[in-house]
């Protein structure tokens, strides 16, 4: 266990408790007490399971890239708030989760699959360096992570279900390389 455990619940794919999903902020919910929708939990497990069949050397970064923590002048980024959020990782994983959030202007528009391919595409340019198919797939597998466990939170508590609908995940699990199959 690092310092920087435990990783925040969107964040905590490789979490050691019993269960698909690690215990949420809400210390009075438990996700894996909640049935459905099925194929969020799929979604998750596939998430999960890709993200477990590659590993890379972690890295520390921020993983909480929602557009409320950032705060920008023109092109330039000023400031990352909720620094709370800074987790190990392999580098992949951090930049699944920022492709799969940032785009997001507020909690109800979260990144489309063009917004987090855009991401991706300029993440890689700026590192001068393609990921390999492992890391590409892992980043959006890590991307499906954190989506369907807020899909999952969601659903839990009552809300309309926004971070991720089944199509959406769908097309995101085939770019994580788990195949076809419906979540």
């Amino acid at each position: 266990m690092s310092a920087l455990d435990p990783a925040p619940s969107w964040a905590a794919w490789n979490h050691a408790e019993d269960g698909l999903w690690p215990c949420p902020e809400d210390p009075d919910v438990n996700l894996n007490e909640v049935a459905g929708p099925e194929w969020i939990d799929d979604a998750g497990r596939r998430a999960r399971d890709r993200l477990r069949a590659g590993e890379s050397e972690a890295v520390i970064g921020h993983c909480d890239w929602l557009a409320d923590n950032l705060r920008w002048s023109g092109d330039e980024l000023l400031v990352v708030h909720d620094w709370d959020s800074m987790i190990a990782d392999s580098e992949a994983v951090l930049v699944g989760f920022a492709a799969a959030l940032y785009p997001a202007v507020s909690a109800d528009e979260p990144a489309t699959v063009e917004d987090t391919e855009r991401f991706l595409v300029a993440y890689c340019d700026a590192r001068g360096r393609e990921f390999s198919t492992d890391e590409l797939e892992r980043a959006w597998a890590a991307g499906v992570w954190t989506r369907a466990c807020d899909a999952k939170c969601q659903h839990v508590v009552g809300q309309p279900i926004t971070s991720l609908c089944e199509s959406e995940a769908r097309e995101r699990l085939r770019r994580a390389g788990t195949g076809s199959q419906r979540p």
